[in-house]
């Protein structure tokens, strides 16, 4: 195994690693400076774009060259071309605290993302799927800050984090028609190392990969909620996870420059960097593009 250093760019809040298979380009966030950046497998080609608020996911639309983004205003519709942007759906006017977070696409094609407290105290946050007919639906309630939404191989099985509960959960997922069943949790994070459960991925043979934001560590969970493995980072606010180059067998990981909010520790020079992992022996899978 290897670590290197894909693209030093300090971000302040580094987030959403997403390998699009198409166009072989790895696409991340900047949350908190609202700028969506992609390069090449190794970082070259590097391109932003500036969305205006802040951003916490994004998904790459099947057709043109476009991408729904979710921002602290709402889902909004992005011309990767044009820079310009239409608002979809703002699903939190009432609550001028919240923003949206993480989020992910179905195998089908529909995007799963939730929202979040921006103090990170109430769980006033909600998880979300928005249809390719542009319906919206609320699928739970409750959240903190909600983290890491991702799927088992065969899509019948939604995992997802609220980060400041020390638990995974894991829902029953209805891939026709996206209904989730009763909330379970599946785990519950060891956080005696001042580590929270942020963004996650799933490989190919089923294993959930979870980066421990503050503790500087990512961790392959078993199928059944077990540690298997754990990888100690250079930095300590390492934020989320995602499978990508050719072979989509390298891991790219995601940092912070900055923590979100003052009680939140500091980190070391190569805070806010984007990493990549070689030679685990895993591949992942191939993400879905958002199918409107």
């Amino acid at each position: 195994m290897r670590i290197e250093i894909v693209a030093d760019l300090k971000t302040t809040l580094g987030e959403g690693p997403l390998w699009d298979v198409e166009q072989q380009r790895l696409y991340w966030l900047d949350s908190f400076d609202g700028r969506i950046l992609r390069c090449t497998a190794d970082g070259r080609e590097l391109r932003a774009w500036d969305v205006g608020q802040k951003i916490g996911s994004m998904a790459l639309r099947r057709e043109g060259d476009r991408a729904l983004v979710a921002l602290q205003g709402g889902i909004h519709d992005l011309d990767l071309a044009s820079g310009e942007l239409t608002l979809i759906h703002a699903p939190e006017p009432d609550l001028p605290h919240n923003r949206l977070n993480d989020g992910k696409v179905d195998r089908q094609g529909r995007f799963v993302f939730g929202s979040m407290d921006t103090l990170e105290e109430s769980a006033s946050g909600r998880l979300y799927r928005l249809d390719p007919d542009l319906s919206l639906h609320v699928l739970d309630e409750g959240i903190i800050c909600s983290n890491g939404p991702c799927w088992s191989p065969d899509g019948s099985t939604l995992y997802f984090t609220d980060t400041w509960t020390g638990e995974q959960w894991s829902y029953a997922y209805d891939t026709a028609t996206g209904t989730v069943g009763e909330r379970r949790t599946r785990n519950r994070i060891d956080t005696a190392g001042g580590g929270a459960a942020d963004g996650a991925t799933v490989d190919a043979e089923g294993y959930l990969w979870q980066a421990l934001v503050y503790a500087g560590q990512l961790v392959r969970y078993t199928p059944d909620g077990q540690v298997d493995r754990i990888i100690e980072m250079p930095v300590k606010k390492v934020t989320s996870v995602m499978f990508g180059g050719p072979e989509l067998d390298v891991l790219y990981v995601t940092s912070m420059a900055r923590p979100p909010l003052p009680r939140f520790p500091g980190d070391g020079q190569l805070r806010g960097a984007l990493f990549a992992i070689h030679d685990l022996g895993v591949r992942g899978i191939a993400e879905r593009r958002f199918a409107a």
